[in-house]
């Protein structure tokens, strides 16, 4: 999966996302801000959607690396790093 694109990265946080919250207003989030209290998402539905993204993706995130996803920016680039780790 090294050879996603950041935007194919983007597509596919973006449907995770979706997947468990629907009602989410993708279009008014800043890549740059934090997206899981503007979506509403608690912890239980960021474990949702950690879940999901490693099921599509084969990467596993540790609760330590957690500081990184706040942005959705953070989230693409880790997840790129780890991709191509």
């Amino acid at each position: 999966m090294a050879d996603l694109s950041r935007d194919a990265l983007r597509d596919t946080v973006i449907d995770c996302i979706l997947a468990v919250a629907p009602e989410a207003d993708i279009d008014s989030l800043r890549p740059d801000r934090p997206w899981r209290e503007p979506l509403e998402i608690d912890s239980f539905d960021f474990l949702n959607i950690l879940v999901d993204l490693e099921k599509r993706l084969g990467v596993s995130v540790p609760e330590s690396d957690y500081r990184e996803l706040a942005t959705l920016d953070g989230l693409i680039d880790y997840l790129a790093r780890r991709l191509t780790a």
